[in-house]
């Protein structure tokens, strides 16, 4: 009895940490794919960004470059391009040299001479 409930705690397990994400995912791309409207920005499935011109059942025409316009599934849009605000830090400002250290005063010594 004990190996059978250690069983089912494992699947719950499996079932909570993989299935239940997936699925979230899955419904929330779905949600995605059926709001899209003309004038949004798609990546497809493909990586080919474009801009929705229209949308007929459940084709998608998708212009691709200017005058062209190519036909989708709506299930090939892969993600509605978003603009990404980036924010950039302020560059320190560069400390100032230090003062250059004087040089030292020569100092006059007087010269022996060697006897020679």
């Amino acid at each position: 009895m004990g190996g059978f409930l250690i069983l089912i705690l494992i699947f719950g397990a499996i079932w909570l940490l993989f299935v239940l994400p997936a699925r979230r995912r899955r419904t929330s791309h779905s949600a995605m794919q059926d709001t899209i409207a003309a004038g949004d920005d798609v990546i497809t499935a493909g990586g080919i960004h474009g801009t929705v011109r229209e949308i007929v059942d459940d084709l998608v025409h998708v212009e691709i470059a200017p005058g062209v316009v190519v036909q989708v599934d709506r299930r090939a849009i892969a993600a509605v391009a978003r603009e990404v605000e980036v924010e950039v830090e302020a560059e320190p400002e560069p400390e100032p040299d230090p003062e250059p250290e004087p040089e030292p005063e020569e100092t006059i010594r007087g010269t022996t001479e060697e006897p020679g």
